[in-house]
């Protein structure tokens, strides 16, 4: 396989606005070590209560209300919510092209628990 595509995809990737938004805003955003620990705390609940989720497992109710106060108080801030916001933008993009390359080899790669 010639891999020149792929690393053209690479570099498509760094080139796009969502891409370019997030890094610029993760350096700003992270240089705060508490929004940072903040940050670190929010996507460790989100996990959490993610899988918790998909096992279909009630959530703890203590974690629903430590991520619903640490989600309004880092939404509050714009620039913090800006960043998060672009996070999930990036994310999107590169799970619609996960979906696009393991479609084209015909594999599936689903959660279980998650299919639709």
């Amino acid at each position: 396989m010639d891999y020149a595509s792929t690393y053209k995809l690479a570099q498509d990737i760094r080139d796009s606005e969502e891409y370019r938004t997030y890094h610029e805003l993760k350096e700003s955003v992270m240089a705060d070590e508490t929004t940072a620990a903040l940050i670190r705390e929010y996507r460790k609940l989100q996990v959490s209560l993610q899988m918790a989720a998909v096992s279909g497992q009630a959530a703890d109710s203590e974690d629903m209300q430590r991520f619903s106060g640490i989600s309004t108080l880092l939404f509050s801030k714009q620039e913090v919510s800006t960043f998060l916001l672009s996070e999930l933008r990036l994310q999107q993009m590169l799970a619609d092209i996960f979906k696009i390359v393991t479609e084209a080899a015909d594999v599936e790669m689903s959660i279980p628990g998650l299919e639709g």
